[in-house]
């Protein structure tokens, strides 16, 4: 989500990882891929300036120092209005990317439940699965929510398209509710009929 503590504010990152454990490079660049950093050229990033970003960066620089490799946290504001909405734009364009993945494979989820509507196999399992699967896109949304400094537009739309996979999935649930009912209701009905 949107945090504008301090608009103006950027972080420079720099971080090198020679001499350190051959792990710490790919470590590095998971966190600060997580994060949503914008590299500017390899080992060099740019963050938007937020208590969140700052407090993780600080303690990613740390790990790197303990392990043998080196790093620094510029703080610096771009004063140039066309370079800040240009960089603001990129970092838009990556979020873009990322929701434009969840919108193009959400509709298999949805197509996964009315398959098992359509043969009849709305039942607890399928719900579970499908509730597991549910969740697997709340959480990623939710990563990449947490790296939308600038609210990218697509964001609204990744945000409804997983809220209608949720009520696809209430009214599967639903479903299997009601033939689950109407199974065991009629299995009294059988044995009188015997």
């Amino acid at each position: 989500m949107t945090d504008n503590t301090d608009e103006d504010g950027w972080l420079l990152i720099s971080v090198s990882t020679a001499g350190a454990a051959p792990t710490l490079r790919v470590q590095v660049w998971r966190k600060l891929r997580s994060l949503g950093a914008l590299y500017l050229q390899q080992s060099v990033c740019l963050l938007p300036e937020r208590e969140q970003t700052v407090r993780q960066v600080r303690r990613l620089l740390d790990r790197v120092r303990q392990q043998g490799g080196t790093g620094r946290m510029l703080h610096l504001a771009l004063t140039d209005a066309a370079e800040r909405r240009q960089i603001v734009g990129e970092f838009n364009a990556a979020r873009a990317a990322e929701y434009a993945e969840v919108l193009e494979r959400l509709p298999a989820f949805r197509e996964e439940l009315a398959r098992e509507r359509t043969r009849g196999r709305a039942t607890y399992a399928e719900v579970e699965e499908s509730e597991a699967d549910l969740d697997r896109f709340r959480s990623w949304m939710a990563k990449i929510s947490a790296r939308d400094y600038f609210a990218a537009p697509a964001g609204a739309a990744s945000r409804a398209a997983v809220a209608d996979a949720a009520a696809d999935l209430a009214d599967f649930e639903q479903a299997a509710l009601s033939a689950e009912t109407a199974s065991s209701s009629s299995r009294p009905h059988q044995a009188e009929q015997s």
